[in-house]
């Protein structure tokens, strides 16, 4: 039988490199480019066009507020009782939790854990920083020997599952946005008034007044779950692939909050994406144009570990920012979607 690498083909998704757009962060302002790999080709134009916007302003400006990644692990005891004191007990030994960590990882640092029980069930949401990967499996890693010393320690657990959904990993949920999972990043965007009816052929009003009746309005109609925008997925889709990210993440990850409002003529818009996953070491970060492109992001800099990875999470909210931007604008106007698409997918 073939091995797995002999099997491996490439599926070949079209890119192009968008921008320059405008972009401000550890306050030095610079030009980025946005690479984006996706087969709805209506997002190239529509993304630039909001970098374009972009470079008639003071910038967009972009700040990573907390990181994180987590993995939950799960055991069990006999009774509620017995569970409620093994937890409690965990709980005042955090701090010998830390050394078991670090012998998993040059990287891996636990900050953080939070509990949650169910019946004689132990959730154990542990919290860590890792570095510039994204961490999946460092994290994976790092919980199963906590795990094993918790099992070890307390014989009254029994082991159920290393993953116990309350990480919360790709999958939607209220815990990541309250607790954290990946970069929390904001970024906005300050736009005088003659520059959005100019590029974005609608006034501030008029995208403040859809950002409310759509977004919010709409998505609270629609039971969305800590989630208002119009297609944040489609640009973090598009850029995972582009950057070798696991484009799984794209479920948390695109729960995001699009704000607009109306200071004195001009729109401040912004876009909080508190569950960015994104890394620039680790699987796929081999791939030649994966590596071209972070070159090109100023991402694979010799930093600080986690400095390249908070900048390219940074340079993703900007580039979802852009495109949640301009699909506003251009529903402003009716018929203007639809004869965006039909040009440019059916042409």
């Amino acid at each position: 039988m073939s091995s797995n690498k002999e099997q491996t083909l490439m599926a070949s998704v079209p890119m192009q490199i968008i921008g320059p757009a405008k972009w401000v962060f550890n306050g030095q302002t610079e030009d980025v480019y946005f690479p984006l790999a996706t087969y709805e080709s209506p997002l190239w134009p529509s993304t630039n066009r909001g970098a374009r916007v972009s470079q008639q302003t003071s910038g967009i400006h972009c700040t990573v507020t907390d990181e994180r990644m987590t993995r939950s692990i799960l055991v069990e005891a006999q009774t509620a009782e017995a569970c409620h004191a093994a937890c409690r007990g965990i709980m005042d030994r955090r701090e010998e939790l830390e050394p078991l960590v670090e012998e998993t990882s040059r990287f891996a640092r636990l900050i953080d854990l939070h509990a949650q029980q169910v019946g004689s069930m132990l959730f154990l949401r542990l919290e860590f920083h890792t570095g510039d990967a994204a961490g999946h499996n460092m994290v994976t890693k790092a919980s199963q020997r906590i795990q094993e010393w918790i099992l070890q320690e307390y014989r009254e657990l029994r082991y159920l599952s290393v993953s116990g959904n309350f990480c919360t990993d790709k999958k939607v949920s209220a815990v990541n946005g309250i607790l954290g999972r990946g970069k929390y990043v904001v970024s906005e965007l300050t736009i005088p008034e003659k520059t959005c009816r100019r590029y974005l052929k609608a006034t501030p009003a008029e995208i403040v007044e859809i950002n409310t009746k759509k977004n919010l309005v709409g998505t609270m109609l629609a039971g969305g779950l800590r989630s208002a925008n119009a297609h944040v997925a489609n640009t973090l889709l598009a850029f995972y692939l582009a950057t070798g990210q696991d484009a799984a993440n794209i479920v948390e990850g695109s729960q995001g909050i699009t704000f607009a409002e109306v200071r004195g003529s001009d729109l401040y818009f912004s876009l909080t994406l508190p569950n960015v996953i994104v890394g620039t070491v680790g699987n796929g970060k081999d791939l030649d144009f994966v590596r071209k492109n972070l070159e090109q992001l100023g991402c694979m800099e010799m930093r600080e570990p986690g400095e390249n990875s908070r900048r390219l999470a940074a340079v993703c909210t900007a580039a979802a920012l852009c495109s949640e931007l301009s699909l506003l604008a251009a529903l402003t106007n009716p018929g203007e979607l639809m004869k965006a698409h039909l040009k440019l997918e059916r042409a």
